[in-house]
């Protein structure tokens, strides 16, 4: 080798020595949470090889505490686990926590707009409005609870058509559970056989576990790679454009036939509000966020209760024990001749610990959805700067070793005292809480509650393997928890 040229690897070698050293103090200075040193460029991409996101984030967080950064890529994310950090940030700090963070995957489609993706003063007024609209079509009343009661008996009606043949359950549960959110958002529900709705169904679906499969993490993690390649994921974007293609019909449908005198859903009241505010340059009320915000309750009504019952009755079927004292407390309570409502649930401790314990146990959606600071933000004595992400690990409160005795293991005696009443634990967080807490929680429970009693009123059930065989294992585990699938009969009692 020529000195030359020995002189040229020297100089590049010490300049990257100095940069390097120059980033590593520049990261020392900032404040932020402790976390794994990040490489330049990948940051700490290595910690994710063979993991999903969510071990990955759980992992960072039982090295270095309850408040720590991760580098995704060049993108810092904050970390917050356990139910004093969560607490603390949620709803001590709210405010400083209640923006969205990044989810590229829907962005690329939805952008910031929509109750879900938006954050500032749209979100504030999308959420209102949408909270007072749902109210107003029943949400948390007896209206709504009658609707649930009368597709509960459609599903029900529908588990009698197979004849006690091993059947998945996968359809029959999101069909009955979308045409609750269905009739509120779109004023009607759909035919059980309606081809079109099915294949609506079959979409979201696919979305969700596409959205948790590890291409789908990897695309959410490093955006970068939808940023130069916004085709990297076509069978996500197609879904997704049906699904809009579905949702732009049903608006201009309500369009053509809209009396601002009587609205029948959602989609009519966003309608006249547009109107009301159609000379504002400055309303959050135009097509984009009714869009955006549509597809929002569409996807979210559907697919997180719908694969909580799934989940519930696998679970059922792994603990027939179960079962059998959910048969016991039903007939005692309701019996045979009336449908369940949900005063009942008071007087049903078990069967409400039992419901508690698959949401904790199935852990749907361990992190929700990302959050960013709004603002500069000093919490636990570190600075977080405004636009950071930050993810809320709920599943490491929800499977938290002391404040859950048996935290990996499904055991309704996390919901019971002593005398058999039902307990209540603040540690029961599968819907988030604080300000950005699930719009549809009250909606989520009642559903829940409902359809889980009335197919056990009616049926018994019948599993395709032995018990000891059955695994309870998430199919997919990314963002959400992807229910294993299966198949069962069920036996009218």
């Amino acid at each position: 080798m020529e000195l030359g040229e020995a002189a040229t690897l020297l100089l590049a070698f010490c300049t990257t020595c100095l940069l390097f050293s120059a980033w590593r103090r520049s990261l020392r200075s900032q404040r932020l949470p402790p976390g794994p040193f990040p490489l330049p460029i990948l940051g700490n991409a290595l910690h994710l090889v063979g993991k999903s996101l969510i071990k990955a984030l759980k992992e960072v967080g039982e090295r270095y505490g309850p408040v720590c950064t991760l580098y995704l890529g060049s993108r810092k994310v904050v970390v917050v686990s356990g139910l004093p950090a969560v607490k603390e940030a949620l709803l001590d700090q709210g405010d400083a926590f209640i923006s969205r963070g990044p989810f590229p995957m829907l962005q690329l489609f939805l952008k910031d707009y929509g109750i879900g993706l938006s954050s500032g003063e749209r979100w504030k007024q999308l959420r209102r409005f949408s909270l007072m609209t749902l109210r107003n079509f029943g949400m948390g009343k007896r209206s709504i609870e009658e609707k649930i009661q009368e597709e509960a008996q459609c599903l029900v009606e529908e588990f009698r058509k197979t004849k006690e043949v091993p059947f998945d359950p996968t359809f029959f549960f999101s069909r009955a559970v979308s045409n609750v959110i269905c009739s509120v958002v779109f004023g009607s529900r759909f035919d059980y056989e309606d081809k079109r709705f099915l294949s609506l169904l079959e979409l979201i679906n696919k979305n969700f576990r596409l959205l948790n499969s590890k291409w789908g993490q990897l695309l959410n993690a490093f955006p970068q790679i939808l940023k130069y390649c916004p085709g990297a994921f076509p069978s996500f974007s197609r879904n997704v454009k049906q699904l809009k293609d579905f949702v732009s019909e049903q608006v201009k449908m309500h369009q053509r036939t809209l009396d601002p005198n009587c609205p029948r859903d959602f989609i009519d009241c966003f309608l006249i509000r547009m109107q009301q505010e159609a000379l504002d340059p400055q309303s959050e009320f135009h097509l984009e966020n009714l869009m955006a915000t549509t597809m929002n309750l569409f996807f979210a009504g559907t697919e997180t209760v719908s694969s909580t019952l799934r989940y519930s009755f696998l679970v059922l079927q792994k603990h027939p024990e179960v079962t059998e004292k959910i048969h016991t407390e039903l007939d005692l309570v309701i019996g045979r001749e009336r449908g369940p409502c949900m005063e009942d649930r008071s007087r049903m401790p078990y069967t409400d610990a039992v419901i508690h314990e698959i949401q904790r146990f199935a852990d749907i959606a361990p992190a929700g959805l990302p959050r960013a600071v709004a603002n500069d933000t000093n919490f636990r004595g570190y600075t977080i700067p405004k636009g950071t992400a930050v993810f809320f690990l709920l599943t490491t409160v929800l499977k938290d070793p002391k404040l859950f005795e048996s935290p990996e293991t499904f055991n309704p005696a996390h919901f019971l005292d002593k005398r058999g009443c039902f307990k209540k634990s603040e540690a029961f967080v599968p819907f988030s809480i604080g300000k950005r807490n699930c719009i549809g929680e009250g909606l989520a429970r009642m559903e829940l509650f409902l359809f889980f009693v009335t197919i056990l009123q009616n049926f018994t059930l019948k599993p395709t393997s032995h018990p000891e065989d059955i695994n309870l294992v998430p199919e997919i585990s990314g963002i959400g928890h992807v229910p294993p699938r299966y198949h069962f009969s069920v036996l009218p009692r």
